[in-house]
């Protein structure tokens, strides 16, 4: 029988032409395709997608995930978009962000696992760009905490590390990356940056192992010194349990969370701040008389003084609106078969909320388009607004809010209370910015003219 068929499909190979074997196998594939994308009743509305490739050129990808505007203004605010393997759902408007993330938070609290991350995680003075100079200051925070030891400036080991986290984040964000994303099967075999960022990704993780080791010679499981010692003492604990989620891989993947969240974010705001600034000399000018107002030139920066400075918040909250580090926020992915708007969403599509289009609302903002900090001042006092949501909402909202508050108030205030930050001579300044995991302001210089 086995003879007689195989006979069969030697027969039909010799006779049929190579161009008609081609031919049925892309329409037998084609069909595939259709029946794969069949989505069900009130299933989110979106542009034609394209075989296999879907709605890939329907993201402006010289800017990462970035959904055009024109395109939301054409399908709505609950929007299908697929980008081949993936089924993204992008919902922009407040109300619609609410109901997802807290109304139907249950629903939502998933991260999706995308390509790259299954990759990298589950497999065995004069003018001065202040990039770095705001970086090391950033991360030190977060080495305090993991590390338990801050590192000097000039320290080769710590630059390498804060030079692999912003070359990651800028490749990560590249054509390729996107193209693995959708299309993590065809792009194994195929050359780019992508490869390149495994390797980087590598050679973080070995970094973080290496620190690891290091804390376990000298360490005392009834005192924990920060956050590796603690993570540590947890997978002691756990040690006998087969189920225990406690490992050495997952403390390696946390402590790069907590340095990729906690540096890049903080530091791509301040480097927000101080170009805002330099753009805005008279807003300026009012934070740098308020902070000599209330602080003067020798008092220490803390939070205890947010509250009398309105006007330097206020500044703060509209470099966050306006730098939109994270444009599309962290994606979420829908854990069960969902109704939203009427629609139906698709348990494992992946979410994303429309923070650009919330932070620049008409409807919202006096001014969208324009550095403004009047957006968050009523009758002089500070002003909460509603749909200001930078850290997200939600179960998977920021949890490092109040760290990152902190920080921004305290780094921005002492800098402009000792300086005044202007563009170099015969330069401009310019908004824009280079494509990375983060929105983060092209290098730029500037001019720090002390304040005595």
């Amino acid at each position: 029988m086995l003879e007689a068929l195989g006979s069969l499909v030697a027969a039909l190979w010799t006779t049929l032409r190579p161009g008609t074997v081609l031919l049925g196998a892309f329409v037998f594939l084609l069909f595939a395709d259709f029946l794969k994308r069949q989505h069900p009743k009130n299933y989110p509305p979106g542009p034609l997608r394209l075989p296999f490739i879907g709605n890939v050129f329907h993201l402006d990808l010289g800017k990462g995930i970035f959904v055009p505007q024109q395109v939301v203004k054409k399908y709505g605010n609950i929007i299908r978009l697929d980008f081949g393997v993936i089924h993204s759902i992008v919902i922009t408007g407040l109300p619609y962000i609410k109901e997802a993330l807290v109304g139907q938070e249950q629903n939502f609290v998933n991260r999706p696992m995308i390509a790259i991350q299954k990759r990298i995680f589950n497999n065995k003075g004069q003018p001065f760009d202040p990039h770095f100079i705001i970086n090391n200051a950033v991360s030190n925070i977060i080495c305090s905490i993991t590390f338990g030891e801050r590192f000097d400036y000039q320290d080769d080991q710590f630059q390498e590390l804060l030079k692999l986290l912003d070359e990651i984040l800028c490749i990560q964000a590249s054509v390729c990356c996107q193209l693995y994303n959708a299309f993590p099967r065809i792009m194994n075999f195929l050359p780019g940056s992508h490869h390149d960022l495994f390797r980087k990704w590598e050679k973080l993780k070995r970094f973080v192992a290496n620190v690891i080791e290091n804390h376990r010679k000298d360490w005392n499981p009834a005192e924990a010194r920060d956050f590796i010692d603690a993570y540590l003492q947890e997978i002691e604990k756990h040690k006998d349990n087969a189920t225990s989620s406690f490992d050495d891989e997952n403390l390696i993947c946390s402590t790069l969370d907590l340095f990729l969240a906690g540096t890049e974010t903080t530091s791509t705001t301040l480097r927000w701040g101080l170009l805002f600034m330099a753009l805005n000399p008279e807003i300026q000018e009012k934070v740098q008389a308020e902070i000599d107002r209330v602080l003067g030139q020798s008092q220490k920066v803390s939070t205890a003084s947010r509250e009398s400075m309105p006007y330097t918040n206020a500044v703060i909250h509209e470099v966050q609106r306006m730098g939109n580090i994270v444009p599309m926020n962290v994606p979420r992915e829908v854990t069960v078969d969902t109704t939203l708007n009427g629609y139906h969403l698709v348990k494992g599509s992946m979410v994303l909320t429309n923070l650009t289009a919330l932070h620049r609302d008409p409807a919202e903002w006096a001014t969208p388009d324009t550095f403004n900090p009047e957006h968050f001042l009523e009758n002089g006092q500070f002003k909460k607004r509603e749909s200001f949501l930078p850290f997200s909402i939600g179960k998977r909202m920021c949890l490092g809010e109040q760290l990152a508050r902190t920080e921004l108030f305290i780094f921005f205030t002492s800098l402009l209370q000792k300086f005044t930050f202007r563009p170099p001579e015969n330069e401009k300044l310019s908004l824009k910015f280079r494509a990375s995991l983060t929105s983060s302001p092209a290098s730029y210089r500037l001019c720090a003219i002390p304040r005595a």
